[in-house]
């Protein structure tokens, strides 16, 4: 079927549109407004004469709303074509879904991350030229897709109505290395699967079935770490091995991977959504701080998702959401009837609605004992201690959490937590629910004998069968030019939540080592992470009485 001033574009066909009925009821959508075609292939010229490949929905019919631009490295099909391009289409959106530049039919070379500025650029300057495109922009997407729009919204189109961000980085040097480790698990695993295209789904490539992570395991667990790494990718991804060899690199190498300047010059409505359990939760809750700050309508959505999960857990909420974002900001409907900030409470399992993220809280004081309790208020005494001995040879493993694949998310810590190089400190039985919102803050001093050495803590929720299920997390990697044996007092603060440890349930705090492959370990000696291979287990003290885990506790 032709379209006027829109190119040729094939209407979908009974089953199809029956298909589209089911999508929009499973997910709560409206009924469509509009008939829609799709045209695939889409040529998009970029300012070096590269050609990228779009596809193109077009709702027909009725007056257009707007236009909503996708930019992914991933397959412009299922699920972004079917969430996003036939279900906002059909309500009267243009969808333009963009295959980056080298995936999925796009010409030149996939540079992962560093790539996309230039071209969300010439992408806009593209949409000016089309005759169907009204001026009125919005961007939308998740995880990478959302990094392309921080890298757009460095110098915002004029064009531009609206921002939807699900999940995603602005800052990816501080993704990978924020710690002082390297996020091994996350992004090798990331850039193994993103360098097989050919592998059919998306979701489940990123959910690291068995078959995956045998072929992936060594390297993640192969010394050293860079050479391990590069017999799996085996010639493919050559950025993993170009970020391994730039830990400590500045801006000539960093500069194109950080968008952090998006935050001081957006000025459109943004809606964010983040996962209590998605490894970019801290980058989204800074998002939504800065913005905040800065007078910018956003709106921030947490759910109890993990990464992937809020593609499949959360679609419904987060697609309703969307649509009410887009009609408000973009198509000039009626304004929304949602607070700036809805999130889900763990443990209670409902949601919020808020004024502002944090809402208002008041401090509890947890403090550890030497024989595993952990005593509100009360400090342990003054030559208290526990000890515990990590060997990189056996590394403490990562149980859950925010994960980008496999078994991420909430998880039962029993195992973890019986290991001896594990310590764990747990409170009484609680009289009454604690609500806790924000994020708990771990004064640790602790000592250890090899200035080569890592910390793992982690705040769990013990229910009165004795299951233990992580709430929040914290990573460091100790600063090697502290003398072995010298005490330092080191302030943590772990992963927000919002969590109610119910009536009888205990707190836990567990302290280890550190979380393989979540984090590529300490190996105990001196050298670049990427580079290493010997080995030296290291013995970790805590002065209990120095150290106290502060809970933000709702009023």
């Amino acid at each position: 079927m032709s379209v006027a001033g829109a190119g040729a574009g094939r209407v979908p066909g009974r089953l199809q549109r029956l298909a589209d009925a089911a999508l929009g009821r499973a997910l709560g959508h409206t009924p469509r407004r509009n008939p829609y075609a799709v045209e695939r292939d889409v040529p998009v010229p970029m300012r070096d004469g590269v050609i990228l490949r779009a596809d193109h929905f077009m709702p027909l019919g009725a007056q257009p709303r707007g236009t909503v631009l996708i930019r992914t490295p991933y397959t412009r099909g299922f699920p972004e074509g079917w969430v996003h391009g036939r279900t906002y289409a059909a309500r009267g959106y243009h969808v333009v879904i963009v295959s980056v530049r080298g995936t999925n039919g796009s010409g030149g070379t996939f540079r992962a991350m560093a790539q996309e500025t230039d071209d969300g650029q010439d992408t806009v300057a593209w949409l000016r030229s089309r005759s169907w495109f009204d001026g009125r922009l919005a961007t939308l997407g998740g995880s990478y897709l959302g990094w392309a729009q921080w890298t757009l919204l460095q110098d915002p189109p004029p064009e531009l109505r609206a921002a939807l961000v699900y999940v995603a980085p602005h800052d990816f040097r501080q993704a990978v290395f924020g710690t002082g480790s390297f996020t091994l698990a996350d992004f090798f695993t990331w850039s193994a699967q993103v360098a097989r295209p050919a592998e059919p789904g998306l979701l489940r490539r990123l959910g690291g079935g068995p078959t995956s992570r045998r072929r992936l395991a060594p390297g993640l667990h192969g010394l050293p770490l860079a050479d391990a790494g590069r017999r799996v990718l085996a010639g493919h991804a050559p950025w993993y091995g170009e970020w391994l060899g730039n830990a400590e690199g500045g801006e000539e190498f960093w500069g194109p991977y950080r968008a952090t300047g998006a935050l001081d010059r957006v000025d459109v409505p943004v809606l964010l959504v983040g996962g209590w359990q998605d490894l970019f939760l801290d980058q989204t809750l800074e998002q939504y701080r800065v913005l905040r700050g800065r007078g910018v309508d956003v709106a921030l959505t947490v759910g109890p998702w993990t990464h992937v999960g809020m593609a499949t857990r959360g679609a419904g909420v987060v697609g309703r959401d969307a649509l009410a974002w887009l009609d408000a900001h973009v198509a000039g409907g009626p304004g929304r009837n949602r607070p700036p900030v809805r999130v889900y409470r763990t443990g209670e399992r409902a949601w919020h609605d808020l004024p502002d993220w944090p809402p208002p809280t008041t401090p509890a004081v947890l403090c550890p004992y030497p024989d595993g309790g952990l005593v509100s208020g009360a400090a342990a005494p003054a030559d208290a201690t526990v000890s515990f001995r990590y060997d990189p040879a056996d590394p403490t493993p990562s149980v859950g959490g925010q994960v980008l694949n496999g078994a991420a998310g909430v998880r039962d810590n029993r195992a973890l937590q019986s290991r001896a190089d594990v310590v764990s400190f747990t409170g009484a039985p609680l009289g009454a629910d604690l609500d806790v919102a924000g994020s708990p803050v771990l004064e640790l001093a602790l000592a250890v004998d090899n200035p080569h050495a890592d910390v793992f803590v982690r705040v769990c929720d013990v229910d009165p069968r004795g299951r233990s299920r992580n709430v929040a997390d914290a990573f460091r990697r100790l600063d090697p030019t502290v003398p072995a044996g010298e005490v330092q007092r080191l302030r943590l603060t772990l992963d927000a939540c919002c969590h109610r440890f119910g009536a009888g349930h205990r707190v836990r705090l567990l302290v280890c080592g550190g979380a393989h492959p979540r984090f590529a370990r300490n190996l105990g000696t001196p050298g670049t992470i990427g580079g290493g291979s010997a080995l030296t287990p290291s013995r970790h003290t805590i002065r209990c009485a120095d150290s106290r885990l502060t809970m933000p506790v709702t009023r």
